[in-house]
């Protein structure tokens, strides 16, 4: 066994270890509590983030940063495009059909989760080194519960500098250019394949300085134009691919139902090995209850958390529901997850693309998950920063923005199995604080939805005895 392959196994034993039952019982178990401590409450209100996306509600004077709809964007775009291309991919070459169905589950629950999660972002913003207004998980922690649970601020913190590296989305976007352009149009050969990769990480690492240089403000803009265009884009992709197998459409969801509580398509054939994956992927899906999304929604312009929650629900719709059912689809109907070894990414889903559209197929799915694969770089970055600045202030920001870039251009020839696996992994730890706060803090954004929703249908809100801050808070 070499060292690469000690590594990996390594690491994928790690993976194995971190995302164990007690992880699934938080995650889903954590996010089936608030929908039920919630009545439910938030899904009714899902016509009302589209009034909030419109700007009906905006106020230029507000705290934050950017919009709703910018925060919304921004947050997308750290899961949108390899997260639901590549990741579906890796879920069922490793999990079987069977972990799209606890993918689903993971959504399904994570509209609860991430209602109260970035209805706290904004509930308990916090001030960082330099005096801004800041939202996420470990500003949760510090101003909603105290001091003395600032080990888990800082564990979250510490998992999102290693989780919310740009390594996956370089990988995939450089091997989906090489096998989709490069390689056909005969510019790299089977020994010129690392010249290309470094010189494709460097323009992307060029790029992305370009845009962050910018902070979240360009990066809001920049992933509101980008995210809506890309998906409806990727969406008619889907649905003619889907349409062209649409008579086996019934037998793939079939196959997802009944492979989900067998396991037979799964590494050694365990169901938990498929409910493990589907679960994992679906958190890197959607980070419902992993608390990166918090990190975008805090800075959103709004002096009343609830909208953002509202706001935020839409996220594992989108991104989860919508797009990596899609997905899922155009690789069981096209049939070629069955033909493969080992872990899979985007190549699967752009061979699937192959079989409708031929060699424009592939092309075709670049066009859509370069600028997407893109815009998650540079939000990852703004998620990253701002957890290094939670740990050691500004003055050393421009080391780690040098470092991140440097990562962009490594990752575009690192493996995917140890590159799939640190982040599958630093997403499992970043789940525990972020999850174990929002439990502790939900009766909080109970009351403070109760008074939101009361004033929003006309209603009088009553006063509670003893009085509460805009927080739902005792004063």
């Amino acid at each position: 066994m070499t060292i690469l392959q000690s590594i990996e196994a390594a690491l994928a034993a790690f993976v194995t270890f971190v995302w164990g039952p007690p992880l699934l019982v938080l995650l889903v178990g954590g996010g089936l509590y608030l929908l039920i401590v919630s009545r439910a409450r938030p899904y009714r209100h899902l016509g009302h983030s589209i009034d909030l996306l419109l700007g009906r509600y905006d106020d230029a004077h507000d705290p934050g940063q950017v919009s709703h709809r910018q925060a919304l964007s921004t947050a997308l775009s750290g899961t949108l495009g390899l997260g639901n291309i590549a990741g579906v991919a890796i879920a069922i070459s490793t999990g079987g059909p069977g972990a799209i169905f606890w993918m689903w589950v993971t959504a399904l629950v994570g509209v609860a989760t991430k209602f109260y999660t970035a209805t706290l972002s904004v509930m308990y913003r916090g001030r960082d080194a330099d005096g801004e207004l800041q939202g996420g998980p470990m500003y949760v922690i510090r101003e909603g519960l105290g001091r003395r649970w600032m080990p888990l601020a800082i564990l979250f913190a510490i998992a999102g500098l290693c989780g919310m590296l740009p390594l996956f989305q370089s990988n995939q976007t450089v091997q989906l250019l090489r096998e989709s352009f490069a390689e056909p149009w005969g510019m790299v050969g089977a020994d010129g394949s690392l010249l290309f990769d470094v010189a494709v990480g460097l323009v992307l690492a060029i790029a992305a300085l370009l845009v962050i240089a910018g902070r979240i403000q360009r990066i809001g803009k920049f992933a509101e134009r980008i995210v809506p265009a890309m998906v409806l884009f990727y969406l008619a992709l889907t649905l003619i691919v889907i349409g062209s197998f649409w008579q086996e459409v019934p037998a793939a969801f079939a196959l997802i139902f009944t492979d989900a509580f067998s396991g037979q398509a799964a590494a050694g054939g365990a169901l938990g090995a498929v409910i493990a994956t589907g679960i994992s992927r679906g958190a890197f899906s959607n980070e419902a209850g992993i608390g990166t999304e918090s990190l975008a929604h805090g800075a959103a312009k709004t002096r009343e958390p609830v909208r953002e929650g509202v706001v935020a629900m839409l996220g594992p719709i989108i991104d989860t529901l919508l797009i990596c059912t899609c997905t899922a689809l155009v690789i069981l109907l096209a049939g070629d997850w069955q033909h493969g070894g080992g872990i899979e990414g985007v190549s699967l889903t752009a061979a699937a693309f192959a079989q409708v559209f031929g060699s424009w197929g592939p092309l075709l799915l670049l066009l859509m998950v370069l600028p997407l694969a893109f815009s998650t770089m540079v939000t990852f970055w703004y998620y990253g920063v701002k957890c290094f600045v939670f740990l050691f202030g500004s003055r050393w920001q421009s080391v780690y923005t040098a470092f991140y870039l440097g990562l962009i251009v490594i990752g575009a020839v690192a493996s995917l199995a140890a590159v799939n696996s640190i982040i599958i992994g630093m997403y499992a730890i970043m789940a525990i604080p972020t999850m174990v706060s929002t439990l502790l803090l939900a009766q909080r954004v109970n009351r403070a939805a109760h008074d939101y929703f009361c004033a929003l249908a006309g209603q009088t809100v009553p006063k509670r005895q003893g009085g509460l801050n805009r927080r739902g808070e005792k004063t």
